[in-house]
């Protein structure tokens, strides 16, 4: 993969940053090092509004086709973009679903009249989805699905429960893999459908995790409604598309993702440093080794994002970053609070202004900072989004081509 920007990339890495530069200020100047990946320190309410805002820059629907409201920006611009929003120390951003996962499922799959109807409000912040795959009993095995819908006239009714809803008590919509053949089994008669989340046939329970927020949600659907043609890619396809879906979670933003992994590493060994922890050789050579893998991870991202550059589509190979970064960064987690020492184990009184979260949700008299947050919610990282198990097998049988896994 040729590294070397053109003119024109340099111009457009250049807008990025003087145009963070320019709105990370007023209500969004303090955001700046904050948010990301189990850190409740930004309301969801306040990073929606972020969303919007960097709609009005043109920035959310960067990969989008410009008939369809967005950019057309090529997969390097797409890089230089999450590298320099991550440089720029703006905000951890929400997990846009929508944006990163149905939007391109639809370009890929949807009916001209379902990309018309959502894609625009996507890019444009104004409609925030969900994502409806994981049950009690269908997490890594999603093949073993149990929601269902019926056909009933102009509508489908979905009935079933939903589990690990990410921001589902923000979403207007979701997609959901039901099954809508109920005499199948396994990966047949699934379908994929978009469902209005605002209606009587939908109840959402929050689930406050350790962190103490509550990102995640059970969604039970009671003969929800939703149009008969709001079903992506056919009945009964919806296995194919539900496994494309995933493969475009991981795409361009990888680099800036691993440009923020560079930051916590590096705020790490100035924290090691400045408690003299550093001179323990065991612990150094680990901060070590995170550097060395955290650039085999930017030349595994590189590789992979060189055969989208090359026009082609995400594949199973994709789960070797998802597996590397995962366990990394739990890794790094377990550093951090080694660096604390005893001192990680206690958590700041509640309403202390030095911790990082504005409340305490649990109710347990105490905070916890950003380093026991990402302690904490970086145990998730080896099971939301494909267990570590499930990419293993994944790696091992569709990209080694070793013997499929004895069930």
């Amino acid at each position: 993969m040729d590294l070397s920007f053109s003119a024109t990339e340099i111009a457009f890495a250049d807008e990025a940053r003087t145009w963070l530069e320019e709105h990370l200020v007023g209500d969004f100047a303090d955001l700046r090092g904050r948010g990301g990946m189990g850190r409740d320190d930004i309301a969801p309410e306040v990073l929606i509004a972020w969303e919007r805002e960097l709609a009005s820059g043109g920035w959310l629907g960067l990969d989008y086709p410009r008939e369809m409201g967005g950019r057309g920006a090529s997969l390097f611009e797409q890089v230089v973009f999450h590298q320099a929003y991550a440089e720029a120390r703006a905000p951890g951003r929400l997990p846009n679903i929508g944006l990163t996962l149905l939007g391109p499922t639809l370009l890929a799959f949807g009916s001209i009249e379902q990309q018309h109807r959502f894609v625009p409000g996507i890019i444009a912040g104004e409609e925030f989805w969900c994502q409806g795959y994981s049950e009690p009993d269908a997490g890594s095995d999603l093949a073993n699905v149990s929601t269902n819908a019926r056909l009933d006239g102009e509508r489908w009714l979905v009935s079933g429960q939903k589990v690990w809803t990410s921001l589902a008590q923000f979403a207007q919509w979701a997609f959901v893999v039901v099954r809508t053949d109920p005499d199948s089994e396994r990966h047949r008669g699934l379908s994929y459908l978009l469902v209005p989340m605002d209606q009587p046939g939908i109840e959402i329970r929050p689930i406050v995790q350790i962190t103490g927020g509550s990102e995640f949600n059970e969604v039970f659907f009671d003969e929800a409604e939703t149009d008969a043609d709001l079903v992506v890619g056919g009945e009964g396809r919806g296995w194919q598309v539900a496994m494309a879906t995933l493969g475009f979670e991981r795409g361009a933003s990888t680099l800036g993702q691993q440009a923020g992994f560079r930051q916590e590493l590096e705020a790490l060994v100035a924290l090691a440093t400045e408690t003299g922890v550093i001179d323990d050789p065991v612990l150094r050579q680990d901060l070590m080794r995170a550097r060395s893998e955290l650039e085999i991870m930017r030349w595994n991202n590189l590789r992979m994002l060189s055969v989208l550059g090359a026009g082609g589509a995400p594949g199973p190979e994709m789960s070797i970053g998802k597996l590397f970064w995962a366990t990394w960064h739990r890794r790094l987690g377990e550093i951090g609070m080694r660096i604390r020492g005893a001192g990680g184990m206690v958590g700041g009184a509640a309403g202390d202004a030095a911790t990082v979260s504005p409340d305490d949700p649990l109710g347990l008299g105490y905070e916890l900072d950003g380093l026991q947050r990402t302690f904490l919610y970086s145990r998730a990282h080896t099971i939301y989004a494909g267990t570590n198990q499930v990419q293993r097998n994944v790696i091992g049988e569709r990209v080694l081509d070793l013997p499929r896994e004895q069930r």
